[in-house]
């Protein structure tokens, strides 16, 4: 079989001739329909995130049951999956919770299939344990892989501060990209406090009004803050979620989320926050959330089976992993990009 493997900072390669693993006890091989190219794999490849050389890339996977191991009762050759991410070691007690994204032993272990262990930009993957796996019942794969991430993700993260997004508060999404795009679809869908998106770039604020967001700014505007203060009012937004995480899109966050509210910066920019008593209003909950739990992945596919859900993707074959990665290094990638093996 071939895949697509890191071999190092900045070697990423597509290599063939690989031998097709073997599935034993309670492991799970799956026939990969597509795997999402997220922009993680960009802070892994250059070296932003340490993990170990030499792994198949690609933690957003989706494919069909091909072969189990001898321990695994509840899946059979044929079902349609999802692979849930992050690998706990599966007995502590946030695993036991489902929340293996915030396993206790996680500093000893790689992060997961596509982070540090192999992944799922390949022929084929083997899953550790059928635990992580979600059936996705009616979805097509291929449409279904990036919700692994680019949806759980955001819907983690909106779920935490879903008792403050009220009809009478205002919610800002900075950052319309692969995951920033679904947040504003997941917000539409649980919540009714009005949606402002801000994003550099014009085709990505349409995208943010097709699903749902009320007001929409290029945040290029030195005056982007004042125009949202202008809609929120002194009472400012209630909920801001940083999808970018450089230093201007925290600068934005800090200056429009209102007392009490929650500050959640999912993008991994390098910005950083200079904390001293009035760097954001008092009350404020600054969160770094990583992923979400494998019962909220079933939450996700959930909604995407009520059509609440539509990721944009892009398709190519596996064989362009490459080049695609430098496309969305470019920032040329609207939506999701998907490999195709």
């Amino acid at each position: 079989m071939k895949a697509v493997k890191f071999q190092g900072v900045r070697q990423v390669s597509v290599e063939h001739n690989i031998e097709k693993p073997t599935p034993k006890g309670n492991e799970v091989l799956l026939k990969i329909a597509a795997a999402g190219v997220c922009h993680s794999d960009l802070h892994v490849i250059d070296g932003g995130i340490s993990v170990p050389k030499g792994f198949t890339l690609g933690h957003e996977n989706a494919g069909w049951v091909e072969e189990i191991g001898e321990d695994v009762t509840e899946f059979k050759k044929g079902d349609a999956v999802l692979v849930y991410g992050p690998w706990g070691c599966g007995h502590c007690k946030p695993c036991q919770k489902s929340a293996e994204n915030y396993c206790n032993h996680q500093a000893e272990r790689a992060f997961g299939g596509g982070l540090g262990l192999d992944g799922g930009m390949a022929d084929y993957m083997l899953v550790p344990s059928s635990r992580l796996l979600v059936p996705i019942y009616d979805l097509d794969p291929v449409i279904a892989a990036p919700l692994t991430d680019a949806a759980l993700t955001p819907y983690a993260s909106i779920k935490n501060s879903l008792p403050k997004l009220m009809g009478d508060e205002y919610v800002v999404v900075i950052g319309v990209g692969g995951l920033g795009h679904v947040a504003v679809q997941i917000l539409s869908a649980v919540c009714s406090s009005t949606i402002i998106a801000c994003d550099i770039n014009d085709e990505k604020l349409e995208l943010a009004k097709k699903y749902g967001a009320q007001y929409t700014f290029n945040s290029k505007d030195p005056e982007t803050a004042a125009h949202i203060l202008k809609i929120t009012g002194s009472k400012k937004a209630q909920v801001v979620f940083d999808f970018v995480g450089i230093q201007s899109t925290l600068a934005l966050a800090t200056q429009v989320v209102g007392l009490d509210g929650d500050l959640t910066v999912v993008g991994l920019g390098g910005g950083h926050l200079d904390w001293h008593a009035f760097a954001v209003p008092f009350g404020v909950n600054v969160k770094n959330p990583y992923w979400g739990s494998r019962a909220e992945l079933m939450e996700v596919v959930g909604l995407a089976r009520q059509k609440k859900i539509h990721i944009e993707t892009e398709t190519f074959p596996l064989d362009q992993a490459v080049e695609v990665y430098e496309k969305l290094e470019k920032g040329q990638i609207k939506g999701r990009a998907v490999l195709i093996p």
